[in-house]
């Protein structure tokens, strides 16, 4: 794993990883945002948003052909976080509720109840799908 300090055209600070598009990556996705959220003294954000950016990274390897994606972990503001994941598929994510017996197709659910706020940007090549929360801390 590659991770790049990224400069925010406002000075915010970010770090990017460019990962396999693999659902193993769902885990260097993980490490990435625990890491970062330690370094911002964001800790209780940790959990929630891991499991929000491996949500994202699994449901990239499941959607899309490309060999790689990219990991983003940006601060916009003091407390806020936004995780993103950024895929060549141009296939748009669709939050579904599924049957109980469904094997698949919770990941945008519990990212929706995780992040304060999630969504898809369409790019020239593919997409970026974003989440943002918020820690409670003061």
């Amino acid at each position: 794993m590659t991770v790049t300090t990224v400069a925010n055209p406002r000075g915010r600070p970010g770090y990017e990883a460019t990962l396999p598009c693999a659902p193993q990556s769902a885990r260097s996705a993980r490490n990435l945002v625990t890491i970062v959220l330690s370094v911002w003294a964001l800790d209780d954000l940790a959990e929630d948003t891991a499991a929000v950016v491996g949500e994202l990274v699994a449901n990239a390897a499941r959607h899309t052909t490309g060999s790689r994606l990219r990991v983003s972990i940006t601060r916009p503001s003091g407390q806020l976080v936004r995780v993103a994941v950024t895929d060549h598929s141009p296939e748009l994510p669709v939050l579904r509720v599924p049957d109980p017996q469904d094997e698949r197709g919770r990941g945008l659910v519990l990212v929706t109840a995780l992040a304060e706020t999630w969504g898809a940007t369409p790019l020239r090549r593919g997409k970026r799908v974003w989440a943002e929360l918020r820690s409670t801390r003061a």
